[in-house]
């Protein structure tokens, strides 16, 4: 594989030689005929200053050309000094002899795109895209699998049956939904609070508990903490702690397809917290330079923890800053599932028809706490995260709208409710009579032939097992 990757790299350095060798070439005849054609040539450039629109088009397009210095006088118009224009490395500028300083924040905050209120009334002119009764039916019935599910799993991690557990509850609407405008060949780099991706995908609840219960069947061999999940077979990226760490990645992912030609994309999630991470302006710039077809999905929930948005930023939420590095960029209603059903749909469009990427800001709010290591009622008021659960919960928005089609009951609710829990208690007594991974699972896996340290801090561990056995677990097979 190694080889091979070697062999692709080498190549594609020689196109990018051979076609800087082309460009050179024709720079040079350009230069002998606009010799002749000097003024034809100047009384062709617009007298206009163009919009703050306009140059970031113009340097896209011109980014490769060349901009010699005895070039630059053909680039410059001589009709007064607002009018002057000159093709600085990167694109050609406008030139003004007003110092102007542009604004810390725009006048008017970018506006969040919605398609239903919390009634599920449809608004005028929303553009909604026509949902058959299938999938809206499933897209509900998953968004309430995962509402049981995280208070099925907190429960058990408070009666101290597992370790650690993170809810997604006010978030649902941004998990299913955005899965379900993707398709499977599209490859997800999640944060930690994105397990409706990988439950529209296919993972079983029985595999959602083998991972929290850290059995013999997790995948990632109870090496992880619970809700780590990850997923070869459903192309979703192990879950990692360390925030934003999944972004640049995902990128690289996204150039890989885009180099392979394939019809897919690279999605990634973080919170607003992440948006203030190096590595998520290393990877929107990187994104945007290399034209690689990556959605960038950030869940503004409002908080970092205990950080507020109002302590992380001084921009207009993050969507603006995707302009900043050439990024096109929305704003929507993280708590309407038709709004980011709408929206993943079109961003995986022209991310994959325009080979660009594209950044969302889901428009939301964190109703649970951050994490069972938390207690959020020390930092926000209690009273402000009931009003959320019950005015704002995109479960029950997308509910009224499908009752409002009749495709759904109470009958249907209370069978749905019934039916998932049962599931779910069912697999945690399953995933707990499973046997744990044995010691040695902790040494494997990254070397081929394990090195000798790693062989002695090996030994060292049974060493101590043995003299200290009351100290550790009785269920794990040495």
């Amino acid at each position: 594989m190694a080889g091979l990757g070697m062999r692709k790299s080498r190549n594609f350095i020689n196109r990018i030689i051979s076609s800087s060798q082309i460009h050179q070439s024709l720079g040079v005849l350009e230069h002998i005929h606009s010799a002749s054609s000097h003024r034809t040539h100047l009384s062709k450039f617009p007298t206009k200053i163009p919009t703050w629109g306009g140059p970031a088009a113009l340097s896209s397009s011109r980014r490769f050309e060349s901009t010699e210095a005895e070039k630059q006088a053909e680039c410059m118009t001589d009709i007064g000094d607002d009018n002057q224009m000159l093709d600085f490395p990167g694109g050609r500028i406008a030139f003004t002899s007003s110092m102007r300083f542009i604004p810390e924040s725009p006048e008017e905050r970018i506006r969040c795109y919605r398609v239903i209120d919390e009634e599920g009334r449809p608004l005028m002119d929303s553009g909604l895209t026509k949902i058959s009764e299938e999938v809206a039916v499933k897209m509900y019935t998953g968004m309430v699998t995962l509402q049981v599910l995280d208070t099925v799993f907190y429960e058990a991690q408070r009666q101290g049956r597992i370790s650690f557990y993170v809810t997604t509850i006010g978030e649902e609407a941004i998990n299913i939904a955005s899965a379900a405008a993707l398709t499977m060949d599209d490859l997800v780099f999640p944060q930690y609070r994105e397990p409706g991706v990988l439950l529209w995908r296919g993972f079983t609840l029985q595999e959602f508990a083998n991972q929290c219960f850290g059995n013999k069947a997790d995948y990632g061999k109870g090496r992880q903490m619970p809700i780590h999940y990850g997923s070869n077979k459903l192309n979703y990226f192990t879950v990692s702690s360390t925030i934003a760490t999944q972004l640049p990645p995902a990128v690289g992912a996204a150039y890989s397809l885009k180099m392979d030609k394939q019809d897919a994309c690279a999605v990634t999630y973080f919170g607003d917290g992440g948006s203030s991470e190096g590595d998520f302006h290393a990877a929107l710039n990187f994104a945007a330079v290399m034209e690689a077809p990556v959605i960038f999905i950030c869940r503004n929930n409002g908080w970092a923890i205990s950080t507020p948005t109002s302590d992380q930023f001084r921009s207009d939420g993050v969507a603006i800053r995707g302009q900043a590095y050439g990024v096109k960029s929305i704003r929507v209603d993280g708590n309407d599932a038709l709004a980011m059903y709408n929206t993943v749909r079109a961003a995986r469009e022209m991310a994959i028809g325009e080979q660009k990427p594209v950044l969302i800001e889901a428009m939301t709010y964190r109703v649970g706490h951050h994490s069972t290591s938390d207690d959020s009622t020390k930092y926000r008021p209690a009273n402000e995260i009931e009003w959320w659960r019950m005015q704002k919960d995109p479960v029950n928005r997308l509910r009224k709208w499908i009752e409002r089609n009749g495709w759904w009951s109470s009958e249907a609710e209370s069978e749905l409710r019934i039916d998932v829990r049962k599931q779910l208690l069912d697999a945690i007594q399953v995933a707990e009579r499973v046997e744990k991974p044995p010691i040695a699972d902790l040494f494997t896996d990254v070397y081929d032939v394990p090195p000798s340290n790693l062989r002695e801090q090996e030994k060292l561990l049974r060493e101590t097992i043995e003299r200290h056995p009351r100290d550790y677990p009785e269920d794990v097979p040495l």
